[in-house]
């Protein structure tokens, strides 16, 4: 593990492989680890580097005090970016690290060369959402706060429960290896920091900004608001691309490894 400097915090990653640079920024309850199904395929001709976000482990928070916002962890990556002196990189984000690679897009597109999106997480203002879209919306923000609130009254488990099974189905964290159970038991504390994280609405005037080469990727089988803003998304940043994984949901590249680096790795290769 090696660590980069960003605003008084030693950011941790792993880095392997040779090549152009890929950077993967996590989700909610994940860290590094999360990409540990794609690490090998990512890694045979890519410098695959991800990094954990502030508060996720290796740290171990308690859900105390600052340093757990959106413009907070965008300002990291941006910072972990510049410190790592590769210049333009491939970024990849999933779910909120999806959400968060799209504002460091929207910010500073010199430091990147490709943008990857997986079911990036959030909302979507008056100018991207669909008539009638905002049920899918309200269930998000609900699964967070009663999630948060059972791990801030110990009940790790049934909080992780709770908000997994919310997005990926009744009886998901059941099925998880145990492996997986811990790695969100490691991080179930920012749950807490996703309360007050101030995430702001993607807008159609950012989405049309991004004048990168984009791909998003979905799960066939994901529900909720993630499809809808992956569609919006798509419609909106100027030549973006799409690609749908069969038989998959939201942790597509923990159900479908292969296929989703196949998906990967074509994009990064093409003009």
């Amino acid at each position: 593990m090696k660590t980069v400097a960003v605003d008084q915090y030693e950011m941790p990653y792993i880095d392997i492989g040779r090549g152009q640079p890929l950077v993967a920024i996590h989700g909610s309850l994940g860290d590094f680890r999360v990409w540990s199904p794609v690490m090998g395929p990512l890694s045979r001709d890519r410098r695959f580097i991800a990094p954990s976000l502030r508060r996720f482990f290796p740290e171990h928070w308690d859900g105390q005090g600052g340093g757990f916002t959106i413009a907070q962890h965008t300002a990291d990556v941006i910072a972990f970016l510049e410190g790592l002196q590769l210049g333009p990189v491939d970024l990849m984000g999933h779910s909120r690290g999806g959400h968060i690679a799209f504002r460091v897009a929207h910010r500073r597109p010199d430091l990147i060369r490709k943008l990857i999106l997986a079911e990036p997480g959030g909302e979507l203002d008056d100018t991207l959402m669909p008539p009638d879209s905002d049920a899918p919306l309200k269930a998000r923000v609900e699964s967070i706060l009663q999630a948060a609130h059972l791990i801030q009254a110990g009940e790790v488990d049934k909080g992780l429960e709770l908000f997994v099974d919310r997005i990926s189905g009744t009886g998901t964290w059941a099925k998880r290896p145990a492996s997986a159970k811990q790695m969100r038991r490691d991080n179930a504390y920012t749950l807490i920091g996703q309360i007050n994280e101030d995430r702001k609405p993607f807008s159609r005037a950012e989405a049309e900004s991004i004048r990168l080469p984009t791909l998003l990727i979905g799960g066939e089988l994901t529900g909720g608001m993630l499809p809808i803003v992956l569609r919006a998304l798509t419609g909106a940043i100027p030549g973006a691309r799409s690609a749908m994984i069969p038989l998959a949901g939201h942790s597509m590249f923990e159900q479908a490894p292969v296929r989703f680096s196949e998906i990967v790795l074509e994009f990064l290769r093409s003009p």
